[in-house]
């Protein structure tokens, strides 16, 4: 049994489904729910669930930036020539207009986060297995 089992069911926001749109991105699956989908804010806003082991790929968000607020689970967050930082629940992660960088769940928990996003995110390359099986 994986860890935290319970951020399946969502722990402060709605799990959401099954993140076909941008299943592409990810190795393993993941699940979206929307929270802030308003063309007048400018800024995206969604809980992200990753089942263990899941992943999204390498990727830069353009004229923008990133938060993530971890709420679930345990993870990982890597810029890229860095070393990966583990997440728990608390953690924030600001990701800076053009920082290549991913971020997913740990092999063995559940994790999930709020992402709040502005910009364009350019998706890029898998987090390869080798790199991921290091941490």
């Amino acid at each position: 049994m994986a860890k935290f089992e319970q951020v399946k069911n969502g722990v402060i926001f709605p799990v959401g489904e099954k993140n076909e749109a941008f299943a592409q991105y990810f190795v393993g699956q993941s699940y979206l729910k929307t929270l802030v989908a308003d063309p007048a804010v400018n800024v995206g806003v969604g809980n992200v669930t990753f089942e263990p082991g899941c992943r999204n790929n390498w990727h830069i968000h353009r004229d923008g930036f990133q938060l993530l607020l971890v709420t679930g689970g345990e993870g990982w967050y890597q810029e890229e020539g860095k070393e990966a930082q583990f997440l728990q629940v608390g953690d924030v992660v600001v990701t800076h207009d053009g920082v290549k960088h991913w971020h997913g769940a740990t092999r063995d928990s559940w994790f999930e986060h709020i992402a709040i996003t502005s910009g364009t995110p350019e998706w890029l390359e898998p987090v390869s297995d080798e790199i991921y099986d290091k941490l």
